[in-house]
């Protein structure tokens, strides 16, 4: 469960997170610090949308988010990941008008963030530049994650979308075995179950991955990346 917000982040925990901090007036400072509030989510946790309304903006302080889109089906895909120092406001559609999708948010890993009432930032951003520079910066950064999960969906066979989600965990984690089960690379990617469950079999006939209960363990990386 999602803890209540009954902390409000100190001026040093804003400043390490917040880039634009020193370059407002300390009116402005003082304004955001008092709608700020540190929270804390659990592994699996919603963060943010599919009913979840609008946490505000994110700053994340540790542990890893998950912005995806779900489909009336109930289909997931993942767009892009929030890591510890990263700021998501592309998922404030509050703050954000202009955007018109839903796009949730989810706890990969026990977090920590400190978020900010949309209505505050909002006010500070039309009459604070380097909170507008900032905000409109973030939102292109992130739409272009965006497009190019849209880029691999259209145009790349699912065999290289498989091979380059596997590269991006790799690159992620650090580790040549991947804590994921078949269900979860489904969500991520937008896929069935068994559709993934296929192709990670034809890998490992191909002698590019391991498979066990749970676990991938890649064994010809330079294999994967022929693929891709």
């Amino acid at each position: 469960m999602t803890a209540p917000d009954t902390r409000i982040p100190s001026d040093d925990q804003l400043a390490d997170l917040l880039p634009f901090w020193t370059d407002i007036c300390p009116a402005d400072r003082d304004e955001l610090a008092r709608h700020a509030r540190v929270r804390r989510f659990t592994a699996g946790d919603m963060v943010q949308g599919c009913g979840y309304g609008c946490t505000g903006v994110i700053f994340l302080r540790s542990g890893s988010l998950r912005a995806f889109m779900m489909s009336d089906q109930g289909k997931e895909i993942t767009l892009f990941r929030v890591e510890a120092g990263e700021c998501c406001v592309l998922a404030a559609s509050c703050v954000l008008p202009q955007i018109t999708f839903d796009l949730a948010l989810s706890a990969e890993r026990d977090s920590e963030l400190i978020a900010i009432d949309p209505a505050c930032f909002g006010r500070l951003a039309e009459r604070e530049v380097h909170i507008e520079a900032f905000t409109y910066r973030q939102a292109l950064e992130r739409f272009s994650d965006c497009m190019w999960v849209m880029q691999q969906v259209l145009f790349m066979s699912f065999d290289r979308r498989l091979a380059v989600f596997l590269l991006d965990e790799l690159a992620r984690t650090g580790s040549p075995t991947l804590a994921i089960t078949h269900d979860q690379i489904a969500r991520h990617l937008g896929s069935a179950r068994e559709v993934v469950t296929r192709m990670l079999r034809y890998f490992a006939s191909e002698g590019l991955i391991a498979l066990s209960r749970g676990r991938i363990e890649v064994v010809d990386r330079a294999g994967l990346r022929a693929l891709v």
